[in-house]
């Protein structure tokens, strides 16, 4: 697979940009937020865009009231934002003296809470738009057929079109050193990156399972606050995912805490030094693994809803509930070709009353499994994820 890959996000930051002055694409290091952002600027007739890792393009911003004055009739994108996070009280200056939408695209690699100013400074006048490594519908308009090659080696362009298994893996290895070494040093400028190498590497053996912070802190010979804190950063430069448990009262002994997950399956593969398809196959976290994938593409789909797992004390569990509003859904993800769920999953489904749900697993087909419970392919739930949201179950569910 060569060439440029469509983002599907590239539709909802041009919508923003018309309802915005400011839109900030927010996403990991080399998500592809740059060449999403040129595409979008080259549609436009009147746009500048500024590198803030280039000493050179810093420079242009000694005097950033200047400068923007003098591009006032131009979208200005800025790449990098974190790197002067000072700019976004001048931002709010000039977009509320210009006022007007489309004003800036600014580019992050860390979340907006990490971004504090940006949310502070620009309350009213900035929308998000979060850019995540490659998924499946984005690498199958280019190519059909990509489902084990991203899942191997994760969405992170440069990874997933990498020429060989090894290139790829080499790339990520890569990746991890240059974010432990030189980016976190932002947010973290006097933690060792050895210590957090080892950490995030304890939270890939962790995958899926439910945090125990204190087990994590008595490994790594540090405190449960450390620890925290760690995992807040991870979490924010896009690296973790901590899934929340659902909050209901059922009468029931629930699980509190929440799940760990290492949000790119390429990265994961990388941490636990898995190079191939042969040792995916093999591996005791293959499970977890797929598990990971799925959730992943799962809330990315259904961007607006509140996800969370279930899970109770006596073995009832759903591995990721999405609920808006009233509505709740249910998926369950299974790595094997004949998904059988287990009674924790029936029971789970019948304390919270849920009456869609769908098993995610690597099959050809969707089929029906019981009446509103429907086994599909991870494209099928993608391609299918519109209209479920807006309440039309998949015909396979029978609902």
């Amino acid at each position: 697979m060569a060439g440029i890959v469509p983002r599907l996000a590239e539709a909802s930051v041009e919508r923003k940009l018309r309802e915005s002055p400011v839109v900030a694409i927010l996403g990991p290091r080399q998500s592809g937020k740059t060449t999403l952002a040129k595409r979008i600027l080259a549609h436009r007739e009147a746009a500048v865009r500024l590198d803030l890792e280039r000493p050179s393009d810093l420079a242009k911003l000694q005097d950033s009231e200047a400068y923007f004055r003098l591009h006032r009739e131009k979208l200005v994108c800025l790449d990098e934002i974190q790197r002067r996070p000072d700019l976004f009280p001048v931002l709010r200056s000039v977009v509320d003296e210009r006022e007007g939408s489309g004003q800036f695209l600014i580019l992050g690699s860390a979340s907006p809470e990490l971004l504090r100013q940006s949310s502070e400074s620009l309350a009213g006048r900035i929308a998000f738009v979060e850019l995540r490594p490659f998924l499946l519908p984005e690498v199958e308009q280019v190519a059909s057929g990509e489902l084990h090659r991203l899942w191997l080696r994760g969405g992170f362009p440069r990874s997933f079109l990498a020429e060989s298994e090894t290139g790829s893996l080499d790339w990520r290895e890569d990746f991890i050193r240059t974010f432990l070494e030189r980016d976190l040093a932002l947010y973290a400028p006097r933690l060792a990156p050895e210590r957090l190498a080892t950490f995030w590497t304890m939270c890939a053996h962790e995958h899926g399972q439910l945090l125990n912070a204190s087990r994590l802190g008595d490994a790594l010979g540090v405190s449960g606050h450390t620890i925290r804190a760690y995992l807040e950063l991870l979490e924010r430069t896009f690296m973790l995912r901590l899934l929340r448990p659902l909050h209901a009262n059922l009468g029931k002994r629930l699980v509190r805490s929440p799940r760990l997950f290492v949000r790119d399956a390429g990265i994961l593969h990388a941490l636990l030094r898995i190079a191939s398809h042969d040792d995916l196959i093999g591996h005791p976290s293959r499970g977890v693994s797929w598990e990971g994938l799925v959730i992943e593409h799962a809330i990315a789909a259904f961007a607006r809803w509140q996800p969370s797992f279930f899970r109770t004390r006596s073995g009832a569990e759903l591995d990721l509930i999405l609920e808006k509003g009233h509505r709740r859904l249910a998926i369950e993800a299974k790595v094997s070709s004949a998904p059988r769920p287990t009674r924790g999953f029936w029971s789970a489904l019948e304390d919270l009353g849920i009456t869609e749900a769908y098993v995610v697993a690597p099959v050809d087909e969707p089929y029906p499994l019981a009446p509103g419970v429907a086994v599909l392919p991870l494209g099928e739930l993608m391609a299918w994820a519109p209209r479920i949201a807006a309440g039309t179950p998949h015909p396979a569910a029978g609902a």
